[in-house]
């Protein structure tokens, strides 16, 4: 076999919230993988170690979960009124496809550090000390994120003192702004797609339940923790480790995503991995969070559990945690309901690691409930920079 030398890409290695990804800028990829297609999913697919039938990512900069392997591109934006354009790539870990079809609210906290130091915002709106405000748009779902990162002598500040459950150090505080973040495009329709705060979702062979399905942040199906056997409180070991109940949420999962028009048929579902989310709720309740803190109902509103790409979530996605707040503030959903009903603009939600504060501003416009924005606090940290390299035949073939 002949050899075939590696390239070479400059990249960063940043966390951004719970998450951890690869950012690159559009401009430093090889040409043939500047465009979406063929060339650029194969490329992310080798540069995070995908597909791996050993489900460890070895060869790659992925970490053998949902949360570690991702992928970022930043470029200036041609939007009037924004700063940069920012793409979400999550690459599965065990299949050869990169999934396109939502954002990542966690590595959104780490997009605006990332241009302030690659170049991709104008000097002049960097203060030297304080705060600059990127106004990004997030390409997969065609909405608007305002990032506030803190600068201190004219570089971006990454130590601080601001806590987030499921991260192990503390962090400079960063926090986000997601403009209009009900999805209102052609890939699933309205806030509440069906129309309904509650449906009943038939999944055939499991049973029906009740469900909040909402597009807001991401796509996300909410179920009553009770109605499938689980009490909310639970970590990642009792649901990960128990097939059958993983194979009853992606039943759920993919049977949730056609009645919410993001599928044409229950197939589809196994190559759109990323959305939609499924989250179960439950009123507040004591637990013991997988860091050994006591979480203790009376500090939080409600307990919520999400899975993403077919496991339970560490802690919370950042875009599930926007689907929380906006279901939270309108009363008569699940997550309304779990949270004990009434109008709210914030909640505190237990997830496996800790908890989470979330606002959201909901009003009913023309008798249709509308969110103006969701906000939360976030931290990001460079972990690496420097540059990735794959043999230069993964893109080359394409």
């Amino acid at each position: 076999m002949a050899s075939t030398a590696q390239i070479r890409i400059p990249a960063t290695y940043l966390r951004g919230g719970t998450s951890k990804g690869v950012f690159f800028r559009l401009q430093d990829l090889p040409d043939a993988a500047q465009q979406p297609g063929a060339a650029r999913d194969a490329l992310l697919l080798r540069v995070i170690g995908s597909p791996d039938p050993y489900g460890k990512q070895i060869d790659g900069m992925g970490g053998a979960t949902s949360s570690t392997s991702k992928t970022v591109i930043v470029s200036k934006s041609t939007r009037p009124d924004h700063d940069v354009d920012y793409l979400f790539g999550q690459v599965s870990i065990d299949r050869p496809f990169v999934d396109w079809s939502g954002n990542c609210g966690n590595l959104s906290a780490a997009v605006g550090p990332f241009a302030i130091a690659n170049g991709l915002i104008e000097p002049a709106r960097i203060p030297q000390d304080g705060v600059c405000t990127v106004r990004i748009w997030q390409a997969n779902i065609g909405k608007t994120i305002v990032a506030h990162v803190p600068v201190a002598n004219g570089q971006v500040q990454e130590t601080g003192d601001f806590e987030l459950d499921g991260v192990t150090f503390p962090a400079a505080e960063i926090q986000l702004e997601f403009l209009d973040p009900a999805d209102e495009g052609e890939d699933g329709g309205a806030m509440f797609p069906t129309g309904n705060l509650v449906d009943d979702l038939d999944v055939p062979g499991v049973g029906t339940f009740k469900a909040t399905l909402i597009n807001a942040g991401i796509p996300t199906i909410f179920l009553n923790a009770t109605d499938i056997g689980c009490a909310g409180t639970e970590l990642q070991d009792a649901i990960n480790g128990d097939a059958k109940a993983l194979a009853m949420f992606e039943m759920i999962r993919a049977h949730g995503a056609l009645k919410m028009g993001l599928i044409k048929d229950v197939a589809e579902a196994a190559s759109r991995q990323h959305t939609p989310k499924v989250a179960f709720v439950a009123p507040p309740a004591d637990y013991t969070a997988s860091s050994g803190k006591g979480i203790a109902a009376a500090d939080i509103d409600l307990n919520v559990r999400a899975l993403s790409m077919g496991k339970l979530h560490h802690a919370m996605m950042g875009t599930a945690a926007v689907a929380i707040g906006t279901a939270a503030a309108i009363p008569g959903t699940l997550v309304n309901l779990a949270a004990g009903g009434g109008e709210r603009e914030a909640v505190r939600f237990g997830h496996p690691s800790g908890t989470l504060r979330v606002g959201a501003q909901a009003r009913r416009v023309d008798g249709a409930w509308t969110v103006t924005k969701a906000i939360m606090s976030r931290s990001a940290r460079v972990l690496m920079e420097g540059a990735v390299r794959v043999p230069g035949s993964v893109v080359a073939a394409r």
